[in-house]
């Protein structure tokens, strides 16, 4: 018992259950099976941008554009589909240029030594620009969007609509990549001690470079679902969800030292977050309270791995009596 406890996964799975339970006492339909089934897949878009920005903190590094590349992406997928372009081309085209920006991101750090706070910074500032300067600030809404564009992520298939079954088929792949592969090992190495790394024969700049280019190229495919599913594209698209995605990864255990962290974890933050956006409304509290607790949260979740990480150290010498 003792050893469950000390597990974050499973402190975090207890709290999400006992959270559950509790709304579920005033509100029982909130643990109906359609329900929590709406809950797993309004999280989705979480999951699917906090396994990118888990494998970008390993690392050491910090990703604050993932939400702007979202809105770039899907704004440039809105614009294809109404030139008509077919879906299948636009899903790759996304996922493309979500790598590109991504991209962007990991030779500035990479080949420039800028920190990755700084660059992503400036490159959320400039992708949001770019959108603006696409659309000259004009939205495109519903009505300009095809049909075969809005209905991919919500087609059900076997209960669960596709954006579901995309953030389940992302997670098992994570897993193995970060369990058994030397990409996985990487990550893991050049977040825990960058130095020992190097004489291990890992390129640290060129393993942050790939943490932002898949980072990026998920973000674009988050784009996407994220335009189709709510029938507009904007500039300001998800602003501020990248404060989510943090908590998500931090609040699951990602260190933001780099090193530490697993997927399970991440995915649990999210589900965390999910539970409580979707039980706001429910029990009765705004929904602008959300941004306040994913913050407290945050500080609440690093303060709690720092106390776990802290070495304790021994007095081996004694003072000499004066």
């Amino acid at each position: 018992m003792t050893r469950l406890f000390k597990s974050r996964e499973a402190l975090l799975a207890l709290v999400i259950v006992l959270m559950t339970a509790l709304i579920a006492w005033r509100f029982p339909a909130f643990i109906a099976p359609a329900n929590l089934a709406s809950v797993f897949n309004d999280t989705a878009p979480l999951m699917i941008l906090a396994l990118g920005q888990m494998i970008v903190i390993l690392t050491k590094c910090i990703d604050l554009s993932v939400t702007a590349t979202l809105a770039l992406a899907g704004m440039a997928a809105a614009l294809m589909n109404g030139a008509g372009v077919p879906l299948p081309v636009i899903l790759l085209a996304v996922v493309v240029l979500g790598a590109v920006l991504g991209a962007v991101n990991g030779l500035l750090v990479w080949k420039v030594g800028i920190p990755s706070i700084v660059v992503t910074l400036g490159t959320m500032t400039i992708y949001r620009g770019v959108i603006f300067l696409l659309t000259d600030g004009k939205w495109v809404n519903a009505h300009e969007m095809t049909d075969g564009f809005k209905a991919l992520p919500r087609a059900v298939l076997v209960g669960l609509p596709v954006m579901s079954w995309i953030a389940v088929v992302l997670i098992a792949v994570f897993a193995v990549v970060l369990n058994r592969t030397s990409l996985g090992r990487a990550f893991f190495a050049v977040g825990g001690n960058p130095h020992a790394a190097v004489y291990a024969g890992i390129n640290v700049g060129r393993t942050q470079f790939a943490a932002f280019v898949i980072s990026g190229a998920l973000a674009g495919l988050a784009g996407y679902l994220w335009i189709a599913r709510y029938a507009v594209a904007y500039v300001d698209v998800a602003s501020g969800f990248e404060l989510n995605v943090i908590a998500a990864c931090v609040i699951g255990g990602i260190s933001i030292a780099g090193g530490v962290g697993s997927v399970s974890g991440v995915i649990l933050g999210a589900i965390f977050l999910g539970v409580i956006a979707n039980a706001l409304p429910v029990i009765g509290i705004s929904p602008f309270w959300q941004m306040a607790i994913s913050g407290s949260a945050i500080i609440i979740a690093v303060a709690f791995n720092a106390s776990q990480s802290r070495v304790k150290g021994r007095i081996i010498l004694k003072q000499a009596d004066a």
